[in-house]
């Protein structure tokens, strides 16, 4: 079965506009959850790297100077 080329590039371009919705709506959704947190006023977890209190971690790649 032969599909018409017109068709073919139509389903193309709506199939491009899904994934440009579905990726603009999942921005938006991780912005809001960033405000909801911030607002909250929650702690951010310790990431790897990063001094967690007045040292600084004991990884000899990272050169973090004390707070």
């Amino acid at each position: 079965m032969m599909m018409h080329p017109d068709l073919m590039l139509t389903l193309a371009n709506e199939r491009h506009r899904d994934l440009i919705a579905e990726a603009e709506k999942e921005r938006l959704l991780a912005g809001a959850r960033r405000a909801r947190q911030a607002r909250r006023g929650r702690k951010a977890e310790a990431v790897r790297g990063q001094p967690t209190g007045t040292l600084a971690t004991c990884e000899s790649s990272a050169a973090v100077p004390v707070r």
